[in-house]
């Protein structure tokens, strides 16, 4: 395997792009189980109290905080035949759909602290899982070409499957494993639904990490590999290797705004359901529909994401629709609040709700297509400035970001929910006005003035399409002078010909 210069990659085909994009579906599926369900599910199902398990899931982020750069930077750092990112593809498949099927099937007899130590661990080994899969093939994406529309295209496509997995999984459980009973007219409260809902997650989990993997074997040659290194690096000389991503301005910019923006998912996704079930008052069926939305959104963003990162730049792209979008989105909650909204049982309430979170959706969609896109522009700024092409350590830092936010998102939800004091094995009927507007006081200016700081701080962020293109041709320029340096110092270089 050859180095290959920054504008010497071939045409990606289409097979492999929508191959490459089959992947995240993994991670939908992980996302919205464990941000929507788990916390309902131990919490509302099982009677565990909120603070438990939402600390037990918020102390898993011990466990990325130390895999997720280890990985990164063990992935920039691997030569095989297989190259730098497809042995960890291949490795996380397996585990990663048994382990996320095992969190559902707590021993009988636990304690509450007990069900909150199995939470931690075994979310914990099923983050790590993912987190081997999701951060090699985040960098592989940014490996897979170096055009500034093309990477917008490809991480669409990707975030695209991530809402097939997120969200078509969800409306097929709803459907079929959480569809409504006389004794549960609320499906998602129904403990029987889980065993179905998790067998059928773990099993697709593991499938499209491996159709990822096998879809993307064929690049394999054309991906960078690692140069070999006169001398091992010490531990010292790894951390500050890492480290140096966080003196670099434009990654600093980009990571604040993903801490912020991904709290604010966290607390919009596992906070939603108990708005839909509680002060909404859907039932299984109507969440079925509303996941459609969802879908729709993510069609609608996949053209749009590209088409506004090259009229307004990817920055102010991921800005606009970002913030832009959150607004819209908790318009319901705050009409609720006065009133305005329609009421529980009104035949309108749920097209509203369905239109409104079309338009969130596709805003929020477009916004993080983007913002991933940045990150790959990125990684050749840093390579320009430093000679290190270190994607796995960029990505796992944003990997990072993404699954501690949702864990913090979660956390802060189970505080919202505690200080609006929401009951355990709460009646969907039952909740009273007061406690429905304590949660929307509590929860709007969160989620907002995340978004806010978030949009704020990508204001820092420098990279247009302008300096993109100067730095792949400096890269480009830079690779050629090593190849020929090396040919120029092989042994059949001074051999007679």
């Amino acid at each position: 395997m050859t180095d290959i210069s920054a504008t010497g990659l071939p045409p990606l085909p289409t097979r492999t792009r929508w191959l490459y994009g089959t992947g995240l579906m993994a991670s939908g599926i992980k996302t919205t189980a464990f941000s929507t369900y788990l916390l309902l599910y131990f919490n509302q199902v099982l009677g565990v109290p909120v603070d438990i398990v939402s600390q037990a899931i918020f102390l898993t982020l011990l466990i990325d905080a130390i895999a997720d750069p280890l990985i990164g930077r063990w992935s920039d750092r691997t030569r095989s035949r297989l190259g730098r990112r497809h042995p960890f593809l291949f490795a996380a498949a397996v585990p990663a759909g048994l382990f996320f099927a095992a969190t559902w099937f707590p021993p009988d007899g636990l304690s509450d602290f007990g069900m909150g130590v199995w939470v931690f661990c075994l979310a914990s080994l099923t983050r790590a899982c993912m987190s081997l899969f999701e951060i090699p093939s985040s960098a592989l994406g940014a490996e897979l070409t170096d055009d500034y529309t093309e990477r917008t295209r490809i991480f669409a496509l990707r975030f695209w499957f991530g809402y097939i997995g997120a969200f078509g999984f969800g409306a097929f459980c709803l459907a079929v494993f959480f569809a409504e009973t006389p004794e549960y007219p609320r499906g998602q409260l129904n403990p029987e639904g889980y065993v179905g809902f998790a067998i059928t997650g773990g099993i697709l989990i593991a499938l499209a990490v491996l159709t990822c993997a096998f879809g993307t074997r064929s690049r394999i040659p054309y991906l960078r590999q690692v140069r070999e290194r006169a001398s091992k690096l010490s531990p010292m000389d790894h951390l500050r290797e890492m480290g140096s991503a966080f003196a670099h301005r434009p990654f600093l910019a980009i990571f604040g705004y993903s801490l912020s923006k991904q709290v604010a998912i966290g607390m919009y996704v596992s906070s939603t359901i108990y708005f839909n079930t509680f002060i909404f008052g859907l039932n299984a069926g109507q969440l079925a529909i509303l996941t459609v939305e969802q879908l729709v959104a993510a069609t609608c963003a996949v053209p749009l994401a590209p088409i506004l990162a090259r009229k307004m730049g990817k920055r102010n792209a991921a800005m606009a629709m970002g913030f832009g979008g959150i607004c819209i989105g908790v318009m319901p909650l705050i009409l609720t609040f006065f009133g305005l909204f329609y009421p529980k049982g009104d035949p309108m309430l749920l097209p509203a709700l369905f239109i409104v979170g079309a338009i969130y959706h596709t805003m929020i969609a477009t916004s993080l297509m983007n913002s991933s896109g940045m990150i790959a522009d990125t990684i050749e700024d840093f390579a320009v400035k430093s000679d290190r092409h270190n994607a796995g350590v960029f990505f796992s830092v944003n990997s990072f970001t993404t699954q501690a936010s949702a864990g913090l998102g979660i956390l802060m939800s189970g505080i919202v929910l505690q200080a609006a004091n929401f009951p355990e094995d709460a009646d969907p009927l039952g909740v009273s006005q007061a406690i429905s507007n304590s949660l929307i006081v509590w929860y709007v200016p969160l989620v907002v003035g995340l978004w806010a700081i978030g949009t704020f701080l990508l204001l820092f962020y420098p990279i247009t399409e302008a300096s993109h293109r100067a730095n792949v041709e400096k890269l480009a320029a830079r690779e050629a002078r090593l190849n020929a340096q090396t040919v120029r110092d092989s042994p059949e270089a001074g051999s007679p010909g």
